[in-house]
């Protein structure tokens, strides 16, 4: 019996080992969980791999030569060190997406917000612990385009005794949604951003990196779940997309969500989910239809009008044992891809799963539209550099100014006192006030302008802020996954067309705990949340190529009273510009 209980305790920590090592997301893991803090470290390689899809060959930028890349796995309260060498010929920062960052905003990652890129034979060390935090996360690079190929997962157990609030699944599996482009993402960006025009659509949808059957020599790259008839499955589903929201269903099956952002909500079952790009869900399926192979479906929920997109879908399997393993597989249905009932339905019935403290007594009442923008063209090769609608250049904006990236970190001249780099006048409301959603200009490129700068919006540690983000319809109305670094907020409130306070209905009992907020096509999302958090903090669009446009502002929250309320030094090996 000893040499029995020495041998399983070695396997177990062999699977450990490989989990951390070389997940690909195809095992269903279970780590055990231990008690007290502990500090966990891992080491992360920015590597160029050789990958083959779609009867193509091409290199990506990885994680360690994996796509996608390896999963953090860690517990509530630990803290996490992760080395990250750049071997690769880009420059490269990495964004733990989700984590708050309790005065370590010296390790948020966000390109020239918060540091430098580490560049080609650097290296840096994030360090954060995950305080009172728990759940499915991501991480991802967050400079150029490099986060299509350079993302992973975050799995954050509860402490040792304390059990989910649902049932004990009988296993968990990571799905991971994502594009793939068949041409090189470096050079796409700069194709794009330099035509002033729009991207090309992906090649093709991927669920762990798999397109599966639907594409082009694919026939044998899927990703599978082999499910147990009768047991219950934790699915941790992120969006890692570039620049699509995506509908996902498993045929014939109900999802019943759980959490939301990395919090648990109040479980709501539904047959399908819409995830915007930034967004995590954590649903419990059950094995309880007759033994088949069920597909498990990728689609898009394309808002915005007049955009080319992806319309194929990716496929996975939800497959029980003793089904035919060549048989065909039982088709998912998904909402038609402009369906924004479906997208809406679930996140108005999302709520925490037990009543919470909202901010109550306002300090701070902002006001921020989103929005597409076309801007004059002042090139001297307009066919070429200004294909935008009416012969512009597309941009997005933030109460209707683009965001311009400085070439130092913000964070740095802000802790360091270096004017010249950035300003400390974003307004707090727009510069002028319409119908934002049914009498927005739209005569491009001649009233569609914004203006350009690097404002930032500054608040005194503690502040308790409600933020208003109305949709727009300049060039066309769209869901916008707004992400906001440093925090999660309470959305305490969600609806169609123009934010009226007088008739706006607020949740403040029960809200859902978010860090990414999908604004409602032609509509508003209404969030609360205390700034005690000090540092410069992103507040973005997270479809990328809205980012890349200015779709995006940075909130500085100064330093508190006491040791716990201010913001450490830098680390001695951040990057420099």
């Amino acid at each position: 019996m000893k040499n029995l209980v020495t041998t399983l305790f070695i396997y177990f920590l062999v699977i450990l080992f490989l989990c951390n090592k070389h997940s690909k997301y195809v095992v269903g893991f279970r780590p055990q969980r231990r008690g007290g803090r502990s500090t966990r470290f891992y080491d992360f390689k920015v590597q160029t791999t050789r990958i083959t899809k779609l009867c193509n060959t091409k290199d990506i930028p990885t994680i360690n030569g994996m796509y996608p890349g390896p999963v953090v796995y860690a517990q509530e309260d630990d803290k996490v060190i992760i080395r990250v060498t750049n071997e690769s010929p880009y420059n490269i920062t990495i964004h733990w997406h989700g984590i708050r960052q309790r005065l370590s905003c010296w390790s948020d990652g966000p390109s020239y917000i918060t540091q430098c890129p580490i560049q080609t034979g650097q290296n840096f060390t994030y360090e954060f612990t995950l305080v009172q935090q728990k759940g499915t996360f991501f991480w991802h690079a967050h400079v150029s385009w490099l986060r299509a190929t350079v993302y992973g997962a975050i799995v954050v157990y509860p402490k040792k005794g304390v059990p989910y609030p649902f049932k004990f699944p009988y296993e968990e599996h990571i799905i991971i949604l994502g594009e793939f482009w068949m041409k090189d993402m470096v050079q796409i960006e700069k194709e794009v951003l330099a035509s002033g025009g729009a991207p090309p659509p992906a090649d093709a949808f991927t669920i762990n990196g798999q397109p599966g059957p639907n594409y082009n020599c694919s026939a044998d790259d899927i990703f599978k779940i082999d499910a147990v008839p009768g047991k219950t499955y934790l699915l941790r589903l992120i969006n890692a997309a570039l620049n699509q929201e995506h509908f996902v269903a498993i045929a014939n099956h109900r999802l019943t969500i759980v959490e939301v952002d990395a919090e648990y909500t109040k479980p709501l079952t539904t047959d399908r989910v819409m995830l915007g790009p930034g967004q995590t869900l954590n649903v419990l399926v059950t094995a309880d239809k007759p033994i088949a192979r069920y597909s498990m479906a990728m689609g898009p929920y394309q808002s915005a009008k007049n955009v080319s997109f992806q319309n194929i879908t990716a496929i996975a399997y939800f497959q029980y044992f003793g089904a035919t393993a060549n048989g065909l597989s039982l088709p998912a249905a998904l909402p038609h891809f402009d369906d924004h009932l479906a997208a809406k339905t679930v996140m108005d019935g999302l709520r925490s799963l037990n009543p919470v403290t909202v901010p109550k007594d306002i300090d701070r009442n902002l006001f921020v539209t989103i929005g597409l923008n076309v801007q004059k063209c002042r090139s001297k090769n307009p066919q070429k550099d200004c294909q935008a609608k009416g012969g512009g250049v597309m941009a997005a904006s933030m109460n209707n100014i683009s965001f311009s990236k400085p070439n130092i970190s913000i964070l740095e001249a802000y802790y360091k006192n270096i004017s010249g780099y950035f300003t400390q006048d974003f307004p707090g409301v727009p510069l002028k006030f319409y119908d934002f959603v049914y009498g927005a200009p739209n005569n491009p490129p001649n009233d569609t302008n914004s203006l350009n700068g690097t404002r930032t919006y500054v608040l005194d540690y503690g502040t308790k802020v409600q933020l208003i983000l109305q949709d727009t319809s300049t060039v066309s109305t769209e869901n916008h996954p707004i992400h906001l670094h440093g925090y999660s907020f309470y959305v305490v409130g969600y609806g169609t067309g123009n934010y009226d306070p007088d008739t706006a209905n607020f949740n403040l009992v029960d809200p859902p705990y978010m860090n990414t907020i999908g604004v409602p096509v032609g509509g508003w999302a209404a969030i609360r949340f205390v700034a005690d958090n000090p540092g410069a903090w992103f507040m973005h669009c997270h479809l990328e190529i809205h980012l890349s446009w200015g779709l995006s502002v940075v909130l500085i929250v100064k330093n508190g009273e006491g040791p716990l309320e201010r913001l450490p030094h830098p680390p001695k090996d951040l990057p420099r510009c």
